[in-house]
């Protein structure tokens, strides 16, 4: 199943096309489509619709991502490896690894996210302002295997990775309004930048 998160933190279902490119999907072009789409639609939900089965696609295709995984740094718990990089390039494109057991900060990015599971389970916690900085949950959803989960830029969420063995994402991002970036703490109910 794949999901959609609001910035009120409502999980819902992601629906797409499916799509069949018609050569090898290499990453030079996933790259420049995605770009494309960025150009032609405004609305982060349609993006994310269009820009989904391509993920799915290129997931398929690109054998090499193995070789590019780095295992989650022990200290830390997670670790992340930068597929690709360019001055001016509108997207972040990575590979994230979390040890079992580990768990982010509660957060949001500030722009939409795209978040395809390559291997284990995380579970998402979503959350949703209520007053200032103020925080109250809202819900959780596992993500496995073959899952993806999305998320608008002021959808608040926080991860757990379950089982025994590291989880390993491919993550997708936009351009990130670093002001409206934030990690909360649940308890103190205050928000600091990220």
């Amino acid at each position: 199943m794949n999901w959609f998160i609001t910035d009120d933190g409502d999980c819902q279902s992601l629906e797409f096309q499916s799509w069949d490119p018609y050569r090898p999907y290499r990453l030079y072009r996933f790259l420049t489509e995605l770009e494309d789409i960025l150009d032609e639609i405004t609305s982060d939900r349609q993006r994310l619709e269009a820009i989904a089965p391509r993920v799915c696609e290129f997931l398929e295709t690109a054998t090499w991502l193995d070789s590019a995984y780095v295992p989650p740094d022990a200290q830390r718990g997670w670790s992340v490896s930068k597929l690709y990089t360019e001055q001016d390039y509108p997207l972040t494109v990575q590979l994230v690894s979390w040890k079992p057991g580990a768990k982010s900060t509660i957060h949001n990015h500030a722009t939409w996210g795209l978040v395809a599971m390559l291997s284990g389970c995380e579970r998402n916690h979503f959350w949703r302002r209520t007053e200032g900085d103020a925080i109250e949950k809202v819900g959780d959803r596992i993500v496995c295997e073959g899952e993806m989960i999305t998320f608008s830029p002021g959808a608040i969420h926080s991860i757990e990775a379950l089982g025994d063995e590291p989880t390993i994402s491919f993550n997708l991002y936009g351009e990130t309004d670093f002001p409206k970036r934030f990690k909360f703490d649940a308890i103190a109910q205050t928000a600091e930048h990220f």
